[in-house]
This record gives C-alpha cells, sequence and structure tokens, in this order.
C-alpha cells in the first residue's frame, strides 16, 4: 500500500522565499513602529506650540453644525443664539486653542469639532457615563470628578470663601493644593498646567437643593484664569443657565461684574484676566461693595 507524501520544497526556490519573508517581517516591523496600538492623546505628548496647526475649519461647516446642533429634537440643546458666541470665540481664538468645558451635554462632540485642531476637555460629575462616553468616542478626553458641594449651601459657601480669600481661596493659587471648598483639586495633574484659553461650564446639575450645583466650576474656573503663568491672558468663560440664583450670584462674586462682556437669560460671556499671586480680590469693586453692605447692616 503506497502512503501519500509531502513534496519537497525546491533548493532552488528556498532563498526567493526566505527573501519575501524577510521582506515582509521588515514591513510589519516598520508599521508597528508607526502605528502603536494604544497612542497617547497627541496634545499630552507635545507642548502648545507642537502641535498641529493645519487649515481652520471652513466657514460653511461651521454653519452647518450650528444649523442642525440648534435644531436638535433634544429638550435639552441650547438654541443657535446660545452656540453662537461660543462657536465666534474659537473662531477667533489662536490656534492650538485651549477649550475646557465642564459637563457632558447634547453639544459636546459640536464642541470638539468646532476647536478644530485644539485641546478640548470635558469634566463631568458622572464616572459611569464619563467613561462610557470616552468608550463610544475615544477621541474625546473626559475626566471624572467627585463634587462635595450641594445647592442647599450656596450661601454659607460663599461666606466661608470670603473667609478664607488670604488663604486657601485666594483667586490665585495652584489649585491641586488647595484645601478651599469651592475648589477642584482632584484633577489630573497636567489639566492645572495649560493655561486654558476659553472655558464653559455647564454642568453639573443644579436643578434642586440637593445637586452639586455649580458653584466649584464658577469659583475654579475664576482661579484658572487668573493664575495662567503664560499664553493669552485673557480668558473667555462662559456661564449657562444664567437666569438661575446659584450662576448669576457666584459669577458676579468669582468672575466678577465688570468682566461681564454680555449676558442674557441663558449664557453669560466673561473675560477675565491673570492676576498678580499676591492679589487677594476676586473683584476690583468687592472691597467697597462689601464695606457698603456692611455698613448697611
Amino acid at each position: 500500500m503506497s502512503k501519500n507524501k509531502e513534496a519537497p520544497i525546491a533548493y532552488g526556490s528556498l532563498p526567493l522565499f526566505l527573501s519575501s519573508l524577510l521582506r515582509f517581517l521588515l514591513l510589519l516591523s516598520t508599521l508597528e513602529s508607526l502605528c502603536p496600538l494604544n497612542p497617547p492623546p497627541l496634545w499630552l505628548l507635545l507642548p502648545h506650540s507642537s502641535i498641529s496647526t493645519t487649515a481652520p475649519l471652513p466657514t460653511t461647516v461651521i454653519n452647518t453644525l450650528l444649523h442642525y446642533a440648534s435644531r436638535s429634537n433634544d429638550s435639552f440643546h441650547m438654541s443657535y443664539s446660545e452656540i453662537k458666541p461660543i462657536s465666534d470665540v474659537l473662531r477667533k481664538c489662536s490656534s492650538p486653542c485651549n477649550f475646557l468645558v465642564f459637563g457632558l451635554t447634547h453639544e459636546t462632540l459640536l464642541w470638539k469639532a468646532l476647536n478644530h485642531n485644539g485641546r478640548t476637555v470635558f469634566i463631568d460629575e458622572n464616572r459611569y457615563y464619563a467613561a462610557y462616553f470616552e468608550e463610544l468616542h475615544p477621541e474625546v478626553d473626559v475626566f471624572d470628578v467627585q463634587y462635595t458641594t450641594k445647592m442647599g449651601e450656596f450661601r454659607e459657601l460663599i461666606a466661608s470663601t470670603r473667609d478664607q480669600i488670604h488663604n486657601e481661596c485666594k483667586p490665585v493659587q495652584n489649585l491641586l493644593f488647595s484645601e478651599c471648598k469651592l475648589g477642584i483639586n482632584d484633577l489630573p495633574n497636567h489639566v492645572y498646567e495649560v493655561d486654558w484659553d476659553v472655558i464653559l461650564i455647564d454642568g453639573p446639575r443644579g436643578d434642586g437643593p440637593e445637586g452639586p450645583g455649580r458653584m466649584t466650576p464658577i469659583f475654579t474656573s475664576g482661579v484658572l484664569a487668573r493664575s495662567k503663568k503664560g499664553g493669552n491672558g485673557k480668558t473667555h468663560i462662559f456661564v449657562h443657565d444664567y437666569y438661575r440664583d446659584v450662576e448669576k450670584v457666584y459669577g458676579d462674586e468669582f468672575l466678577c461684574r465688570e468682566n461681564l462682556v454680555e449676558a442674557n437669560d441663558m449664557l453669560a460671556h466673561f473675560v477675565v484676566e491673570k492676576m498678580d499671586e499676591n492679589s487677594y480680590q476676586f473683584c476690583s469693586n468687592k472691597t467697597s461693595k462689601s464695606a457698603s453692605s456692611s455698613s448697611s447692616s
């Protein structure tokens, strides 16, 4: 009975086979070096001036994005008149623009797209939703923060912050080492090292006495703007839902009425300048206002 035998490799073809295999392995090695499996975010690897400065987003694309975002069926979406001022500032921001957003909302992907070629970072109160959103959109950088404040305490928190304004709650400081109740100090270190050009406060929840409210993001944004080390000395800060008491009171207290550029019931636009590290007043007229209020009482 005969058995089937495998045909031997012809010796003449062996060099050709090895040469082809070698070329394949070299190509594979080159691809792996050029395309790592888990590359870190580009803005973490490169300095501010080294990020690609390709052409800005065309005006027609921006207008289209605004058109469809403002006509969403979502009940909580922003209107065109709310989105447009933020978009205008992002368009004028020098590239690459640093954009910090408090809150994951209907407009999250819009903000990421409008800040073309820039770095956009989102802060949200819900760690599970933040992780879920990053899984769906790995190109978006989201960090979660655990707020300890409550809406019902917003007046007491202002009073305690005024008492600590020369110490833990001063307007110019590194919040990473702060113990001020209104300061966010548990974000990744690099978030505090960035000179943010634009900040949007559209979170966390502020719809009830037990909700965390936006006291902490407003205070934190005011400190980040005044503590900038370089870049543009001015920071554009937008506060959404400005018709509510907390947003108005804390905006006046820590972003300051003299810095208010424009406002309507839904959106306020402040431009806050960096300050000297020995400054101990958030607003230039705060001393006189406090003195008059105490004398009247």
